[in-house]
């Protein structure tokens, strides 16, 4: 059999194996759900795709509530109590009771509030604060801040190494639950248990990992957490993050940023500051109501499932597309930098590949979305409620076809 057959019959073989699977995925109604093109998208690691129910509900807060009711809506249309609400509505997704997440601000803003408060809840003869070496760059940078502005020392350290880091100077410790590069998923439960065990705080992002996989806020005593819902959760561009404060902090928990709307008497505009009860103390201003109100339409695409159905999905997928890529794709283009091990994998798959940026243009081109973090990683985001594994082996064989193109064949070469 020469090499060209013997590489079009497995083609042939995974492809087939591939629409057997979405024949019996239970999730594949799901994907009916969403505003999709005949193309494959594997950015909503970045940006989920738009629920097609959302536009209607959206037309509603703008013609009905605001253009109609106009200032009527903060009681009638529940505009007052919707960053707790929808922070109900994100609770199961994360593990969490209710009353112990607020919807608003974005993901930096909240990121500065749970880490100044944890330095403040870590108490006296605690000046250091451990900082994911690996982060997303704002979280390095908002942390710093905050470090500057508490008298703290920041100390950047692999998510791995945190344990031996640790010691009885550290207040906080600021981890992300997934890379966004590599797709490499941290021990949540194991850290968090050693950075309460040497008494500081855990405050854990979650912006890759809420709505991909189940993260136990409540069941691994995490202290704080912070989250985007424009990825996963598909809440829209700019949509708003939340805070988590587990309800055994919520007393004592300080915002740096006290506001009206965290006030236990907002409306009696009174010159003193006295934080309100629960998960409102993490308030600051006026919500922004319309982008909130999109994130709440666009969670009812997670009604009657299971992030237990999403995740054992996620790892299949995410299986099969590495399958893929090794059937079709020479082994000296790419190489995978996410862990193999499922314990250890996000929802994503990132390749590095010394073509990066035009081979990712080009995938764009030919219908393949993913996106690229330079130099050289290639990243694919498995989203389960609309990923499919046809789209998974599609992507694979497009890829391979895409670094066949002459000019990519010779800076192989």
């Amino acid at each position: 059999m020469s090499e060209t057959t013997a590489t079009t019959t497995a083609a042939d073989g995974l492809r087939a194996r591939a629409l057997k699977l979405d024949a019996a995925d239970p999730l594949a109604g799901r994907r009916a759900l969403f505003a999709l093109d005949d193309g494959v998208y594997l950015d909503g690691n970045s940006l989920g795709a738009l629920p097609v129910h959302v536009p209607a509900r959206v037309q509603d807060v703008l013609a009905r509530q605001w253009g109609e009711l106009r200032i009527r809506s903060w009681d009638e249309s529940g505009w007052w109590t919707a960053p707790e609400r929808i922070g109900d509505r994100i609770a199961p997704l994360v593990g969490a009771a209710a009353g112990q997440i607020v919807v608003g601000d974005s993901t930096s803003v909240n990121v500065f509030k749970a880490v100044v408060a944890a330095a403040r809840l870590a108490g006296e003869g605690r000046d250091e604060i451990l900082v994911d070496a690996t982060t997303f760059p704002t979280d390095g940078y908002i942390a710093a801040s905050a470090a500057r502005l508490t008298g703290h020392r920041i100390v950047p350290v692999a998510p791995a190494d945190v344990p031996a880091a640790l010691g009885p100077r550290t207040a906080a410790v600021l981890l992300n639950h997934v890379d966004y590069r590599s797709g490499r998923l941290h021990d949540l439960p194991g850290l968090t248990a050693a950075v309460r065990a040497a008494g500081a705080v855990a405050v854990w992002d979650l912006c890759h990992s809420a709505g991909a996989l189940p993260v136990g806020l409540d069941e691994h005593g995490v202290d704080l957490a912070v989250g985007c819902t424009y990825k996963y959760l598909n809440g829209g561009p700019g949509s708003p993050a939340y805070l988590y404060v587990a309800e055994r902090h919520q007393a004592a928990f300080d915002s740096p940023l006290p506001g009206w709307n965290s006030h236990a008497d907002p409306f009696g505009m009174t010159p003193d500051y006295t934080p309100a009860d629960g998960s409102v103390r993490g308030r600051v201003g006026t919500p922004d109501i319309v982008s909130m109100l999109t994130l709440e339409a666009a969670l009812d695409v997670w009604d009657g499932v299971s992030v237990e159905a999403v995740r054992a999905k996620s790892l299949a997928l995410t299986d099969f597309f590495l399958e893929c890529v090794e059937a079709y794709v020479p082994a000296d283009r790419v190489t995978s930098v996410t862990p193999a091990a499922h314990a250890e994998r996000g929802s994503q798959v990132a390749l590095r590949c010394d073509d990066a940026e035009p081979v990712m243009r080009r995938l764009i081109e030919r219908g393949v979305v993913g996106d690229l973090r330079r130099p050289d990683v290639l990243r694919f985001g498995f989203t389960p409620l609309y990923v499919g594994y046809a789209d998974a082996e599609r992507a694979a064989r497009v890829l391979a076809d895409v670094l066949e193109e002459p000019e990519l064949a010779r800076g192989a070469s």
